[in-house]
This record gives structure tokens, C-alpha cells and sequence, in this order.
């Protein structure tokens, strides 16, 4: 293979390697660091550079293992209400600010607006916020649904969404809606079964 091909390789796989170190989700560095060192490998191997090739192997079997237990792992979920006024609920609005409006931009919190006020627990650790309010008696608005970054990976979407539904039924909703404008968002609601209408809001019908 010409020269000039295995530096390619091989910066690509630096590239690769440097950007899942930004990742704060350990999902996402773990996949994204598995791609840049099955890279590093070939490149290595390629090369004649046994210690470039073996190292990068064990790297690439450290990364299958961790992802097999993220993804295998059975985590519990629950959900912890609290009053809309509650101390944590907002010191945890006031820490995250930042964060929080990188997805909802304009977002304030206005505690007497809000009829469910919850924090997902995943084994026990605080993995999200969900804040919403019953608009047109059959309709729950969603204000935020804010999930902390090494926690993104759907799994709170999809428990909060999916596996909560019967219990919004109960309550007497008949569809969910929410707005977005960051990009990132308006995929994780694509996927979680949203679609959006005429009017740029994104509902979820749910009975």
C-alpha cells in the first residue's frame, strides 16, 4: 500500500481517537474510540508495527466489553416527583442552565405553570429532568425534558415516553406536544415516535 495511503489511515485514526475524548456521553466515547482504534489497528498492522497493531487490539476488546455491559445491563428506572418549588429541582435548573438551553433555548423556569415535575432515577442516580403542564385537558405540554450528558443514549426517552404511557393515559392525556429548535433534540424526538406538524411543534399521540 502507497505511503501516502497509511498516513491518511493514520491521521484519520488520530482524528477519531482525539474526538471521543470530548465525549462526555461514555457511550458515545466508547463507540466512537472503538472506530478510531479498529483504524489504528489496521494502520498498525499494515505498517509492520506489531506494538501499534496488539495495542490498539486490546483497546478495540476493552471497548466491545464495556459497550456489551452498557447495553446489556438491566438498569432500573423510576421516577421521583417532586413539588415544583422544590429546593434540588431548582438548584439542579440553576446549575445545568447552560446545558439546558443549548436544547431549549429561551427556557424559564415558572414553578406555578408545571403539573408534573419529576427527576428520572437510573439505579438510583439522577439521570434527568422532565417538566410539562396539562394545556386543552387532554394535552400535556412538554416544558423540558432535559437529560444530563452521560446519560444520552434513549433509554430515558424511551422509558419516559414509552414505558410511562399508560400512566399519562390514566391521567387523561391523549397526546404529548413540545417544541424544539436544536437539531440534536429534534432527532432524539423523531425517534422516540414524535412527528411534526404544520406548525412546527412535535406531538406524540398516545391513546
Amino acid at each position: 500500500m502507497e505511503t501516502g495511503i497509511l498516513e491518511i489511515i493514520g491521521y484519520c485514526a488520530s482524528v477519531i481517537i482525539a474526538v471521543s475524548m470530548t465525549m462526555s456521553s461514555i457511550v458515545k466515547f466508547r463507540i466512537i474510540n472503538l472506530c478510531g482504534a479498529t483504524l489504528f489497528a489496521t494502520y498498525g498492522f499494515l505498517i509492520g508495527s506489531l506494538p501499534v497493531g496488539i495495542l490498539n487490539s486490546f483497546i478495540i476488546s476493552v471497548d466491545v466489553f464495556y459497550l456489551y455491559k452498557i447495553f446489556s445491563k438491566k438498569e432500573v428506572f423510576e421516577t421521583l416527583e417532586v413539588r415544583s418549588d422544590n429546593k434540588y429541582l431548582l438548584r439542579f435548573v440553576s446549575f445545568y442552565e447552560n446545558d439546558i438551553q443549548k436544547f431549549f433555548p429561551g427556557f424559564k423556569y415558572k414553578p406555578e405553570k408545571n403539573t408534573i415535575s419529576f427527576f428520572v432515577l437510573r439505579d438510583m442516580a439522577v439521570a434527568g429532568l422532565f417538566l410539562a403542564r396539562r394545556e386543552k385537558n387532554d394535552v400535556l405540554r412538554v416544558g423540558i425534558d432535559y437529560v444530563l450528558p452521560e446519560y444520552r443514549d434513549f433509554k430515558n426517552g424511551k422509558f419516559v415516553y414509552q414505558r410511562l404511557q399508560n400512566h399519562f393515559i390514566n391521567e387523561g392525556y391523549n397526546k404529548i406536544i413540545t417544541d424544539s429548535k436544536n437539531p440534536k433534540h429534534k432527532r432524539y424526538l423523531k425517534k422516540l415516535g414524535f412527528f411534526e406538524n404544520a406548525i412546527g411543534m412535535f406531538e406524540l399521540n398516545i391513546n
